[in-house]
């Protein structure tokens, strides 16, 4: 079914009440951007999928060697519009938020051995063909399983904390981690983990491969969905990416997971010891 605007009998709210769509989703457009800039957005994207290590400056170098006249100002700008940075430690290329609390990064040297164990999250930017947006998304560690999603024009948390939630519904880890981005830092997010008695862990700045499944996990989102369809609406891309992420949990055999779906590791029956 088709959402119309002038349809002579059902609502708007009736027809996305029938299609299972947020009605906010249907009124959301996409961010945007000249057209110039948002051509150069998807190339970034694109090589920052593949080579996560490129700062600023090496992006501006390959963007040339691929006829792009644009120069290393104008790249740090697109970038940071997208949230993007080089993952390993560079010298002041963000300021850090001095008023939330500061929490350890939990996770090293730690025995991974069960679902619900080890919870994550992270952002990521998704270029249509007439803007952008932004996809979140909560990862158990153990299995891959992805147990929520929310998409949002903007980075403010509002879309973070309703994923957060959302995931929660569905039970709790014992340690949650995110990076030091200023939606998983806000007071609203922590003290919704603290309120559950989850204890809280953080990356060192700058560095993301401590979240590494999840930056697995946009890897393939985007080759294997995203920059295939080429999404023109946002209510397109949310139900393409719903599909995606039921495929995703329920039917793609993962090698790191001996060939068995996140689904199939994060629901299956606790081994009992006599």
């Amino acid at each position: 079914m088709m959402i119309e605007s002038n349809h002579p009998e059902l609502s708007i709210r009736r027809q996305c009440e029938l299609v299972g769509l947020n009605r906010a989703t249907f009124y959301r457009q996409p961010s945007g951007e000249t057209p110039m800039n948002l051509q150069l957005m998807r190339e970034i994207d694109e090589i920052y999928t593949r080579i996560p290590f490129y700062g600023y400056r090496k992006m501006t170098v390959c963007l040339n060697k691929r006829g792009r006249d644009v120069n290393h100002k104008r790249v740090a700008r697109l970038m940071g519009i997208m949230g993007l940075q080089a993952i390993h430690p560079c010298p002041r290329t963000s300021t850090a938020n001095r008023e939330h609390k500061k929490y350890p990064y939990l996770l090293r040297g730690l025995d991974i051995t069960r679902p619900n164990q080890v919870w994550s999250t992270d952002i990521t930017y998704v270029p249509m063909p007439t803007g952008f947006m932004y996809l979140v998304a909560v990862m158990d560690w153990f299995s891959r399983f992805v147990l929520a999603w929310q998409l949002s024009n903007t980075l403010d948390g509002m879309f973070c904390l309703d994923a957060l939630r959302l995931a929660l519904q569905q039970g709790q880890p014992d340690i949650f981690n995110t990076d030091q981005g200023v939606q998983f830092t806000a007071k609203a997010f922590t003290d919704e983990l603290e309120s559950a008695n989850i204890r809280i862990s953080m990356d060192g700045r700058g560095r993301a491969f401590d979240n590494i499944f999840i930056e697995r996990l946009w890897r393939n989102v985007k080759y294997e969905d995203i920059y295939i369809k080429d999404y023109l609406t946002v209510p397109a891309l949310e139900a393409g990416l719903s599909d995606y992420f039921d495929l995703y949990n329920y039917e793609r055999p993962h090698q790191s997971l001996d060939y068995r779906t996140p689904a199939d590791v994060h629901f299956a029956a606790p081994v009992v010891v006599n």
